[in-house]
């Protein structure tokens, strides 16, 4: 299957044709018969059609790409992240200590998920201490400097994650090896201060 952002061969000619004035045009008062096509030269056509695309092409390229997210650093300069959704409310975040709800996917350098709160047909929620140890470092340091409602990309460094020993099974077999930086999506649903 072609991406949806390139055209195919025979859409391009079709384009070509109907910039051309050869046919297919809903508004055109002619009609376009094959003696009207074939009546140029081979040569003519196939020239003026491809003319007419790689002008169409190089058009469509001019145009200007969608930019990328600007990537951010948190305050302690190791973990770099991207906006996906700004928050409701930016200028509380949870602070450590408190007790936070959120929606994670953790990937690999690869791409491969290893872990997430949801799979399909499910909607689950890791509610956690800010600071505390039921989740890497890296997760909670990113959480601090995040508003309710915002979600981000964040690369954590191996140092904010599982470090030199990585997570593996007894039989040596590495869930995540050793070293690895790991890429978190985490949207931050709620945050309330702990009960006295």
């Amino acid at each position: 299957m072609m991406p949806s952002n390139q055209l195919s061969l025979r859409t391009l000619l079709c384009l070509a044709l109907v910039v051309s004035g050869m046919g297919w045009s809903t508004n055109a008062p002619k009609a376009t018969t094959l003696s009207t096509i074939t009546s140029t030269t081979r040569r003519g056509f196939l020239t003026s059609a491809f003319g007419l695309v790689g002008a169409s092409v190089a058009a469509a390229s001019s145009s200007p790409a969608l930019a990328a997210p600007e990537i951010f650093t948190t305050a302690n300069g190791k973990i770099k992240y991207a906006t996906l959704k700004q928050a409701r409310d930016s200028k509380t975040t949870p602070r450590n200590g408190d007790i936070v709800a959120i929606e994670y996917t953790g990937y690999l350098s690869d791409g491969t998920i290893f872990d997430a709160t949801h799979a399909e047909g499910k909607k689950n929620v890791l509610m956690f201490q800010v600071g505390g140890n039921a989740v890497i470092s890296g997760v909670s340091e990113m959480v601090e400097e995040m508003g309710v409602g915002q979600k981000v990309q964040a690369i954590i460094p191996p140092e904010l994650a599982f470090g030199d020993k990585g997570l593996c099974l007894e039989t040596g077999e590495c869930l995540i090896k050793p070293g690895s930086t790991l890429v978190y999506d985490i949207y931050l649903k709620q945050s309330a201060i702990p009960p006295p």
